[in-house]
């Protein structure tokens, strides 16, 4: 009796009770009643070290869900949730933290499971590098604008702006070379300030150049190329000048020593030559005196383009002559005798 009950109950009823429970699964699912969760993250791009939030959800919001977070075959953890998802907090550290993740949701005997869910390392950009090349006319100035960011995974995007507007499209780079952004100008006397963005996969992690100012000025002047040639011309003149010094040194120390070694003039010299020999030319209409040939005179030339370092000295000659008049001091009687004294 009791081994026919127990043949009713577990060979014939509960295999019913879970075959129902199997097809109410399966009609929940062909329904919609009860589909597969999704998995999500705020973004699949992360840097490494980072923490992330991972949610997992349900289309029905009005079944009590149990959802499970897998990374491979291990489970993760556990939540329970009604009509909100359930977050799983991650660190991604290693190669082997980026996934697959999957989500199970389970109602009862019912459940299902999500797509998997991947993630990527990237590495930030760095603040990016704007240069500008100005073709000045007397009406308009024609600007290039290049800008590249050197670190930071690809690809990337890069925006120009100008006075914090943007001008350009989003320009994106698959390899590591500048975005080129073009525009025609007007002279209008006032300076325009440009920068320029550089964004990848990581959200919130764009980054800015440093702002350029290009003055724009009217005629043929070019203030923005003088600032790019002062820099030049200055190396130019400080090349001039140490060539100039070492080239001219030598020459002073050898024109130095030169003067140093020549003899020493006395700057009275030709003074006294002359003096000489105005001497001999006064006594040349004088009366002649005997041994006139002893007597020797400076040899100078008329025109004074010579002069002569040696000095000659003329032999004196005395005459007796007549007594003079006498002179007396002091009640004292004293005779002089002259003579001449000729040159």
């Amino acid at each position: 009796m009791w081994s026919h009950l127990n043949q009713l109950c577990f060979g014939g009823i509960f295999p019913v009770t879970l075959q129902k429970a199997a097809l109410d699964c399966e009609r929940m699912k062909k329904t919609n009643g009860f589909p597969s969760p999704n998995l999500e993250s705020k973004t699949n791009a992360v840097m490494r070290g980072q923490n992330v939030s991972l949610f997992c959800s349900n289309q029905n919001k009005s079944l009590q869900i149990k959802y499970t977070l897998f990374l491979g075959e291990k489970s993760l953890g556990s939540r329970d949730g009604k009509g909100e998802p359930a977050m799983f907090n991650q660190r991604l550290s290693e190669a082997h933290d980026l996934g697959p993740y999957k989500c199970k949701a389970q109602v009862s005997n019912c459940s299902t499971y999500s797509y998997e869910f991947n993630f990527t390392f990237v590495d930030p950009v760095a603040a990016p590098v704007l240069n500008i090349s100005v073709i000045q006319t007397k009406t308009d100035q024609y600007i290039m604008l290049h800008c590249i960011s050197f670190k930071g995974s690809l690809p990337i995007n890069y925006t120009f702006f100008e006075k914090n507007i943007s001008i350009s499209p989003t320009i994106s780079k698959d390899v590591r070379e500048p975005a080129e952004f073009n525009l025609t100008k007007s002279n209008t006397g006032e300076g325009k300030e440009y920068r320029c963005k550089a964004k990848n996969r990581l959200p919130d992690h764009a980054k800015y150049s440093q702002l350029v100012t290009i003055p724009l000025t009217g005629g043929d002047s070019c203030p923005f190329c003088l600032q790019l040639l002062l820099p030049g011309l200055f190396l130019v003149l400080i090349l001039i000048i140490l060539v100039l010094t070492f080239w001219m040194l030598p020459k002073y120390k050898a024109r130095k020593a030169m003067k140093d070694n020549e003899p020493i003039v006395y700057g009275n010299t030709s003074t006294e030559v002359g003096t000489y020999a105005n001497i001999c030319n006064n006594q040349e209409d004088k009366e002649s005196v005997p041994d006139s040939e002893s007597r020797h005179c400076v040899p100078i030339a008329r025109d004074g383009t010579e002069c002569s370092q040696e000095i000659h000295y003329a032999t004196p000659m005395f005459q007796e002559v007549a007594p003079r008049d006498q002179e007396a001091y002091n009640d004292c009687k004293t005779h002089y005798v002259y003579s001449e004294l000729n040159f």
